[in-house]
């Protein structure tokens, strides 16, 4: 599925969002909360995909023990897109801070703006390094340094997000 642009604002941000994340090894299931308040374009090309069914039978393509595990890519080799980009929302709240960390993946910004589409990771620990904002709150130059839009937070079963089995998308397997 390709679409020329992004989604038009569909979500309610006065309203609360999770997503389901259902996984085939051992019927894994993971419960995402969305922050649709706080970062609501993001949230919305998240919601829109999910109900255009872009996820449905996704793999976790890249999955790094000890760092994360990236989704979101139906051509499984970490290069498929949904055919647009979208640009980088950053919330001072919002802080790659943990484990269970719902995150955009990105090739860096381009032309001062951000190259977020359908990828997604979950983080396995806190990578600081990896949020838009300083700690102080004044805005990482993007362009230069690796900046990621959270979004979400796993709120239920991060210990099947824990057993997908580390890969990378040379040699992927679907199991999770």
């Amino acid at each position: 599925m390709q679409w020329s642009s992004p989604p038009a604002m569909e979500i309610d941000t006065g309203k609360s969002y999770r997503a389901t994340i259902e996984l085939e090894k051992n019927d894994g299931v993971v419960e995402v909360e969305l922050f649709a308040d706080k970062v609501p374009n993001i949230v919305n090309n998240f919601v829109f995909l999910a109900r255009q069914g872009y996820y449905d039978n996704v793999t976790f393509h890249r999955v790094i023990e000890g760092f994360m595990a990236q989704t979101g890519d139906p051509t499984g080799t970490g290069r498929g897109d949904p055919g647009y980009k979208i640009d980088n929302e950053f919330h001072p709240d919002l802080r790659h801070d943990g484990p269970g960390v719902l995150s955009m993946a990105n090739s860096g910004a381009r032309g001062g703006k951000g190259t977020n589409g359908s990828q997604v990771f979950i983080t396995y620990t806190a990578t600081g390094y990896l949020d838009g904002l300083n700690p102080d709150g004044s805005a990482k130059d993007c362009s230069r340094e690796s900046c990621h839009p959270v979004f979400g937070q796993v709120a239920k079963g991060m210990e099947n997000i824990n057993a997908v089995s580390p890969r990378d998308p040379g040699s992927a397997k679907v199991d999770g």
